[in-house]
C-alpha cells in the first residue's frame, strides 16, 4: 500500500514537500513516480526516480520539482518549490514491480494566487 502525505493549501510561490510510504510490504519498487490530475483534465506524469536514482521530471515542473527517494525507509519525496497556481491538482505516488503497479489514493494539493 501506497500512502502520501504533505499536501496542502500554499500561496504562489511557496513550497510542498510531498511523501509516499510504502506499508505492509519491504517492497523495492523498480521505478516510483508522482502522477497528478486537477479538476476536468487528464492525470499527468510530473516525475519519476528508478530504483538506481534516475529521474525524469516533466518540462512543467523541471527547475521547480525535484524527486527523490529514500530505499532504506521505502519513502518516495517530490520537493515542490515556486509553486504556481496551474500545480493545483491531486497528487498521487505510483511504484512500478515487472508487470506490477501500485497507486496511492492521493493528497490534494491547492495553490493559491
Amino acid at each position: 500500500q501506497l500512502v502520501e502525505s504533505g499536501g496542502g493549501l500554499v500561496q504562489a510561490g511557496g513550497s510542498l514537500r510531498l511523501s509516499c510510504v510504502t506499508s505492509g510490504s519491504a517492497v523495492s519498487f523498480d521505478s516510483m513516480g508522482w502522477f497528478r490530475q486537477a479538476p476536468g483534465k487528464q492525470r499527468e506524469l510530473v516525475a519519476t526516480i528508478t530504483s538506481a536514482g534516475r529521474t525524469y521530471h516533466a518540462d512543467s515542473v523541471k527547475g521547480r520539482f525535484t524527486i527523490s527517494r529514500d530505499n532504506a525507509k521505502n519513502t518516495l519525496f517530490l520537493q515542490m518549490n515556486s509553486l504556481e497556481p496551474e500545480d493545483t491538482a491531486v497528487y498521487s505516488c505510483h511504484g512500478l514491480l515487472g508487470s506490477s503497479e501500485l497507486w496511492g489514493r492521493g493528497t490534494q494539493v491547492t495553490v493559491s494566487s
